[in-house]
């Protein structure tokens, strides 16, 4: 049962078993994405890698909280290759996830029903050899405090499992921490009420 903070994604790329289908060849390729400019970079890998084949068709999720997703077809009729791929990334339950689909034509169409199923088939294979994991749904906060202050939230860093995104010890003591969602206002609170500590939502 995923909660509200969590998320499932792919930790690394994989590759799919190759699909047949009368001639017609497809590799389904899974890659983790942190943002739009890694989409356009992926594909722009695999076509130098499959530069005969006749489609490179894909899809993506990116985001947690606030989701965007598109679907391409790339010359394949009207939502035979985009739709059949997303859907799987949603079958799978998955974020911050591209899948691409190259196909070989074999030259025998496969039909609008052949082709759903190749691509839906050869997305598949290539989550199910992912490498899955589920995260958490994080919030940064900024925390600002004197030295003297340093080892009571050292205390309360370690109590609460937060972890320290960034340190910068100067005069002032200034740390980044992330703390799960569902813990945020929960934390805040903490550490708003302790004295001398002040703390920003980033």
């Amino acid at each position: 049962m995923q909660t509200e903070d969590t998320y499932k994604t792919i930790t690394k790329p994989s590759i799919g078993e190759l699909f047949k289908d009368k001639n017609s060849k497809f590799i389904g390729y899974a890659f983790p994405l942190e943002n739009e400019d890694d989409i356009k970079n992926r594909l722009e890998e695999i076509k130098k890698e499959h530069h005969s084949a006749r489609h490179w068709c894909y899809a993506y999720q990116l985001g947690t909280e606030i989701i965007t997703f598109r679907a391409n077809d790339d010359g394949e009729p009207n939502n035979s290759a985009g739709m059949p791929i997303y859907g799987q990334i949603q079958s799978f339950e998955l974020t911050n996830v591209l899948v691409i689909v190259v196909r070989y034509y074999g030259g025998v169409k496969l039909g609008v029903s052949g082709l759903i199923n190749a691509y839906k088939t050869a997305a598949k294979f290539a989550l199910e050899v992912s490498d899955i994991i589920e995260k958490t749904i994080n919030k940064n906060f900024l925390l600002k405090f004197e030295y003297k202050n340093m080892s009571k939230v050292m205390r309360l860093v370690k109590e609460n499992q937060i972890e320290i995104l960034k340190q910068k010890l100067e005069l002032d003591c200034l740390f980044e921490i992330s703390v799960r969602k569902g813990n945020a206002s929960k934390i805040f609170e903490l550490f708003n009420q302790f004295f001398g500590v002040e703390i920003d939502e980033l």
